[in-house]
């Protein structure tokens, strides 16, 4: 009975998470200590109760031990058990590894300029394989088996380490994950292409009105007003962008929305009103169309 009571409590606990995930509007975090190096290490940095959904330009490797918690990278979300070693690309939103765990832990965090890896780490002929490993990033890699036994290990011993000692330890390193084939790619395609960023960040004027304004009629109009463009160039731009039309997009981020409703307990004429859909068959359509299945089936699952 106590094991069902801690699953059940697990779950509770992730679906709640969800929804405040859901919720939370990404911050981009300013990493501007010591703006001269080329990396920066954060020795045990302590931020459980601090719930921090952020990105940076810096690449992220982040090891952690003693603990089990939630990994959520950009839209993938899962559970880590025991210790987790992730690299993290440029500018891909992320929720701090250690929110929420009451267990005793430690934790290692590498930040890595953006400038060295492209004009230094992308150069280096002796670690060919390191080029490949960066573009990788930009989908988020979780690391296992040996490799993360090994890293791990390697970067708790960092903080003892002068400047140029690190440097050295941190080359070890990215060229050992390079080589590594236990590793899980935690999406399909880049969440965000560093040659895009710049027009990605244009696009976050888009994103804040959808998140003000999503329980409102929207057109593309509206959307394309924002970026002082017509119609139809702003649906090419959108696309090109975002990899994904308009429309599609803000159906997506609406049926995140109804999610967030149905598992607060709010019912389907309730959940399709405040989601900004404007009759219950279009928004039947589109919830089975982006999720698989439709509303009621959803919230029976996830009640059960």
């Amino acid at each position: 009975m106590t094991n069902i009571l801690n699953i059940l409590t697990f779950y509770n606990e992730q679906i709640i998470l969800f929804a405040i995930l859901i919720q939370m509007k990404v911050q981009l975090e300013n990493i501007h200590e010591n703006e001269k190096s080329s990396i920066r290490l954060l020795h045990d940095p302590k931020l459980s109760d601090l719930f921090f959904w952020h990105f940076h330009p810096e690449y992220e490797l982040v090891y952690i031990e003693g603990a089990s918690g939630t990994r959520h990278v950009g839209e993938h979300i899962s559970t880590f058990t025991d210790s987790d070693l992730v690299f993290i690309g440029s500018y891909v939103p992320h929720l701090n590894f250690d929110y929420g765990i009451k267990t005793t832990y430690l934790k290692e965090v590498l930040h890595f300029n953006s400038d060295f890896c492209s004009a230094v780490l992308q150069q280096i002929v002796e670690m060919p394989n390191v080029p490949r490993l960066m573009e990788q990033s930009q989908h988020g890699i979780a690391f296992h088996g040996k490799t993360k036994e090994h890293v791990g290990h390697s970067m708790k011993a960092l903080y003892k380490m002068n400047g140029f000692e690190q440097l050295l330890e941190v080359f070890k390193i990215l060229k050992f994950l390079s080589e590594s084939e236990e590793f899980e790619l935690l999406h399909q395609r880049p969440v965000l292409s560093g040659k895009l960023k710049s027009k990605q960040l244009r696009l976050q004027k888009v994103y804040e009105y959808i998140g003000a304004n999503y329980q409102n009629k929207i057109g593309v109009a509206d959307a394309a007003s924002l970026l002082n463009l017509g119609n139809e160039a702003f649906c090419r731009y959108f696309k090109k962008v975002s990899g994904n039309t308009f429309t599609n997009f803000l159906n997506q981020y609406r049926i995140t929305q109804a999610k967030r409703l149905l598992l607060s307990g709010k019912n389907i004429t309730e959940t399709f009103h405040e989601s900004g859909f404007e009759s219950l068959s279009y928004f039947t359509r589109v919830f089975k169309k982006v999720t698989g299945e439709n509303p009621s089936d959803f919230k029976r699952r996830m009640r059960n």
